[in-house]
């Protein structure tokens, strides 16, 4: 199995405020249906979310996500902004994230792993293996 990494970094802004937060998005071949956004902290931490790939395709032409991670364009500017926003226990945040840079990071990841090719890459088996052993 491959274990290509894309990784693009960006600064992005959080609730509007004028201060970036510098990010990472991450997708590995050997978990093909997942990405991985990381913001980190001012004390050097990396803080991470990791959701389906197909969630942040869909949020560039509408409204995706239900649950802790949503994301869509931005009404103010659809074509250059997308809305990402995170819930959790601790907190909410709402960022704004460039449209151009996330899709540059979902062509890379899709010259990893196309699109609809991603169930080749895993193994039920020994994913099922893995949880009985517990």
């Amino acid at each position: 199995m491959s274990s290509k990494v894309v990784e693009q970094h960006q600064f992005v802004s959080v609730d509007g405020r004028p201060t970036p937060v510098y990010s990472r998005w991450s997708y590995l071949a050997r978990d093909p249906y997942a990405v991985t956004l990381a913001f980190r902290t001012r004390r050097g931490d990396w803080i991470e979310w990791c959701f389906a790939r197909d969630l942040l395709r869909d949020g560039l032409t509408g409204q995706a996500g239900l649950g802790d991670v949503r994301v869509r364009p931005d009404l103010v500017a659809p074509g250059k902004l997308l809305v990402l926003e995170l819930e959790s226990p601790d907190g909410y945040a709402l960022v704004e994230l460039k449209r151009a840079d996330v899709e540059r990071f979902l062509a890379a990841s899709e010259r990893a792993v196309p699109h609809g090719s991603e169930g080749a890459l895993v193994d039920v088996d020994a994913f099922i293996r893995q949880v009985t052993e517990v």
